[in-house]
C-alpha cells in the first residue's frame, strides 16, 4: 500500500529581478519512489511540465544552497518573505522558480513523517522482490540436479 503526500501551491516563475509570473504547481511525494520529489508546473502549455529530483536536495535547499547541474536549490528573502529558489536547467530551457519557504517546509515535514530520512530503502520493496526471485520452484529441481551434463556421456559410444 503506497502513500502519496501532495500539496498544491503557487510558485513564481522569475523572469527578471523586477518581474515574475504566478505558476500553479503540485508537489508530490510517493512512498513507492521514496528518494524523489515530483513537481508539476502548469505553465499555459498543453502538457504540464514535470520535474523529479532528490527529496534530500529540497530538504537541504530549504536551509542552505545545494545542488549543481540541472537542479540547484537555495533559501533567500524576497521583499522580507522567506522563499526557496529552484534553478532548473534542461535542453528545453532554464527556469528560476520561487516557492514560499513555509509551504515547502510544511509539505517536506509531512513527507519526512511518512518516510523518515534513512528509511527510504525499506519502502522500495526490493527485499520482497528478491525473495520472490530467489524462491525455488518445482522446475528448479530439474536444473539443480545436474546443471552441466558430463562430457563423458555414454550415449554416443
Amino acid at each position: 500500500m503506497h502513500t502519496m503526500v501532495e500539496r498544491e501551491l503557487e510558485l513564481k516563475l522569475v523572469l527578471s529581478p523586477e518581474r515574475s509570473i504566478p505558476v500553479p504547481a503540485r508537489l508530490t511525494y510517493r512512498t513507492d519512489d521514496p528518494y524523489a520529489v515530483h513537481i508539476t508546473f502548469h505553465i499555459g502549455s498543453d502538457q504540464p511540465v514535470n520535474w523529479t529530483f532528490a527529496r534530500e536536495l529540497l530538504v537541504e535547499g530549504v536551509f542552505r544552497p545545494c545542488g549543481h547541474g540541472d537542479v540547484r536549490v537555495w533559501p533567500t528573502k524576497m521583499d522580507g518573505r522567506s522563499v526557496v529558489l529552484m534553478a532548473l536547467s534542461s535542453p528545453d530551457g532554464d527556469a528560476l522558480l520561487e516557492a514560499p519557504a513555509a509551504a515547502v517546509s510544511a509539505w517536506l515535514k509531512r513527507t519526512l513523517r511518512v518516510v523518515p530520512p534513512g528509511s527510504e530503502s525499506d519502502h522500495l520493496g526490493i527485499d520482497d522482490g528478491l525473495a520472490d526471485l530467489l524462491t525455488p520452484t518445482p522446475a528448479d529441481d530439474l536444473w539443480l540436479r545436474d546443471p552441466w551434463p558430463s562430457d563423458e556421456s555414454k550415449d554416443g559410444e
